[in-house]
């Protein structure tokens, strides 16, 4: 099961720290029984759902879903708590915390893309990161922009004699977990001193801002400043986003193209999680992608519960898909996306 033939092209919404929107959805051969689910989870994926409910929400019956964008740590703990209806997370779960879920889990891919380096280094406007220098930035040994190592990556650049500020997330997240994933791979000292993780310890006294919107403009009103966020938000804010050396040795930007190459190696495992450590170190294009799912319960004790969930995951695997290319998220396999389908309609009561 292969993540192929993917086109991404994304017009990127307002992320909302909270966004309340109406699902309507008419699917054959499931009860069409009004009610309201409750998520809450990964700030990556909101533009989507967003424009998912926008299109949903013409058709009937109506299903209304309440989201909130909270980072992927928050959904996590909320959805193992049982206060939402379903969670949301850029790294699925580990094993431990699936164990703490009493009603169950069934995890539903639904979108993935690139997570883009963001700088803001007066006078350079073509930054080129290589394996080497991008996990030591992060892991505070380099410490000034117009140190060597940057200049060896970036020949004839004029680079400030500034430091570097790094900013980075201040809530528990599925896209800290893609990126520092991502260095981890590239570097053994970043894994061994940092390492693949939702809320990182990182080296020094970073800034920090809520969800990618925060870190976004943390770096576009902060000079010397790097960070990480969800390529579109970098689109979509005009922050420059540089090119980051793949296992190939090419410095490749986070585009459609290149994030489409990275993704297409990618198999899934029975459960719909991934290899992390593959999805890590992909064997061409764009090398920082992630994956994004929202996690179901299978036991659902309120009554239309569990009816609405599978209308909700039947639409977002099949005409909902149809979507995300148009947002410039990656589509999730068809063959996939049905293996999920038939297994929340089995699971889920």
């Amino acid at each position: 099961m292969l993540l192929s033939g993917i086109t991404l092209k994304r017009v990127v919404a307002t992320s909302a720290v909270a966004a309340t929107v109406t699902l309507g959805v008419s699917l054959t051969g499931i009860a069409q029984q009004a009610t309201s689910l409750n998520g809450a989870g990964a700030t990556f994926p909101e533009p989507l759902y967003q424009r998912w409910a926008s299109e949903l929400r013409k058709a009937n019956p109506p299903l209304q879903v309440n989201y909130q964008g909270i980072g992927s740590g928050g959904g996590v703990r909320q959805f193992i708590a049982g206060s939402v209806d379903f969670g949301a997370s850029d790294n699925a779960m580990t094993d431990e915390e699936i164990k703490k879920v009493k009603n169950g889990v069934v995890f539903v891919p639904t979108a993935g893309g690139p997570v883009a380096v963001v700088y803001n280094a007066p006078g350079v406007s073509d930054l080129r990161l290589s394996r080497k220098v991008l996990p030591q930035i992060f892991a505070g040994q380099i410490k000034n922009w117009n140190d060597p190592a940057i200049a060896a990556d970036n020949p004839g650049a004029k680079l400030p004699n500034q430091p570097i500020r790094l900013a980075v997330r201040a809530d528990s997240s599925g896209t800290s977990f893609i990126f520092t994933n991502a260095l981890s791979a590239m570097s053994p000292y970043f894994k061994g001193r940092i390492g693949p993780n939702r809320a990182p310890s990182w080296a020094g006294s970073p800034l920090k801002g809520k969800g990618n919107p925060g870190v976004a403009q943390i770096v576009q009103r902060t000079p010397g400043s790097i960070g990480y966020v969800e390529a579109a938000f970098a689109s979509e804010n005009k922050i420059p986003m540089a090119q980051v050396q793949n296992s190939k040795g090419e410095f490749v930007a986070p585009t459609q193209e290149a994030a489409d190459q990275a993704l297409e190696g990618v198999k899934f495992n029975p459960d719909f999680r991934v290899n992390y450590d593959l999805l890590g170190n992909p064997d061409s294009g764009y090398p920082i992608v992630g994956l994004t799912w929202i996690m179901v319960y299978k036991n659902y004790q309120q009554p239309g519960k569990a009816d609405a969930v599978k209308r909700m995951v039947e639409w977002m695997m099949t005409d909902g898909q149809a979507i995300n290319g148009q947002l410039n998220y990656t589509r999730i396999p068809t063959k996939v996306a049905s293996q999920v389908v038939q297994t929340v309609n089995s699971e889920v009561k």
